[in-house]
């Protein structure tokens, strides 16, 4: 009667020991995963912050500048505190130089959103096209046309404005629109960029599927390719848009005639002849306040699209 007594003892211990192990095992996993990583230290966070903030004051410091001074009347201009507000006249001077020399200024600002927001689309377009069949299509020589573009993104625009000027002089083509609005719709840049993307989020067999159902190489890549790649064309539009907008050499060699200039110009005009016209001053400054608008409501607009490209990109 012992004997089973005791050989039943070390059994019911090994039972009830049994599901010990596996919750002891359990614990030590949760307790593992609970385990908090490293964290980043007040210390770092703080200066992290303290240099954000000095970047960001740095760069908003001029925009601030600009808004005070263009409120201010021309007594105020140079007789107060630069970096607070007087007697804001802001409407007053915005009417002013809105209907300076016959409407100059809003002439000037069609002309650059005509070059901007053409050139920056067709030049989006462009590139898409080109990184999407350097990215999707092999044929020869690819591999050295896309080395030629990435030189081409070393090349800086002022290096090419003379040799562009000599080209549209030899066919009479300066001191028109074309002359400043053909060489904007070429970005190397977006090329590469496009290409980029293009070969990182267009699956090969989604193109196999849409050539399946029937559909062209054209049709397929304005139906299923732009879709997947629009963070990335957005990417390109915003700094072609930014580019062409504040392009000033290029329209300089370019251009004589005042009804074709951009914002860029018209403003370096006026500018030029401050010391003859000292009325000019505030309206330089007012007039650099108003172009700088079209950039902000562009990427207000689009930063949403930019945001979720970066995201995608981040993923992949």
């Amino acid at each position: 009667m012992t004997t089973p007594a005791g050989s039943t003892a070390p059994a019911v211990g090994v039972t009830s020991a049994a599901p010990a192990a596996p919750r002891r095992s359990r614990r030590g996993r949760a307790s593992t995963d609970a385990s908090p990583g490293p964290r980043e230290s007040a210390v770092s966070r703080a200066a992290a912050m303290l240099v954000m903030g000095v970047f960001t004051l740095y760069f908003l410091t001029p925009i601030w500048w600009l808004l005070v001074s263009s409120s201010k009347s021309r007594g105020d201009l140079t007789s107060t505190a630069p970096l607070w507000f007087s007697d804001v006249q802001l409407g007053e001077n915005l009417a002013a130089v809105w209907s300076y020399q016959g409407g100059a200024l809003p002439q000037w600002l069609l002309n650059s959103l005509v070059y901007a927001g053409g050139g920056a689309l067709l030049a989006t377009l462009l590139a898409g096209m080109c990184g999407y069949a350097l990215a999707k299509y092999r044929f020869p020589g690819r591999e050295v046309l896309f080395n030629v573009v990435l030189g081409g993104v070393l090349v800086p625009a002022t290096a090419l404005a003379l040799p562009l000027f000599l080209i549209f002089s030899r066919f009479d083509g300066t001191n028109t629109f074309w002359s400043v609005f053909l060489p904007s719709i070429v970005s190397p840049f977006g090329v590469y960029l496009t290409r980029i993307f293009a070969a990182a989020s267009v699956p090969e067999e989604l193109l196999e599927a849409a050539r399946l159902d029937g559909s062209g190489e054209v049709r397929t890549f304005f139906t299923v390719s732009v879709r997947l790649m629009f963070p990335a064309l957005v990417t390109v539009f915003l700094f072609q848009f930014v580019a062409i907008w504040n392009n000033f050499f290029l329209p300089l060699i370019m251009l004589r005639d005042s009804d074709l200039f951009p914002v860029t110009l018209g403003l370096y005009n006026w500018n030029s002849v401050v010391n003859q016209l000292p009325e000019l001053r505030l309206y330089v400054l007012v007039g650099a306040l108003v172009s700088i608008v079209p950039l902000i409501c562009v990427f207000l607009l689009l930063q949403r699209f930019w945001r979720n490209g970066l995201g995608t990109g981040a993923i992949k």
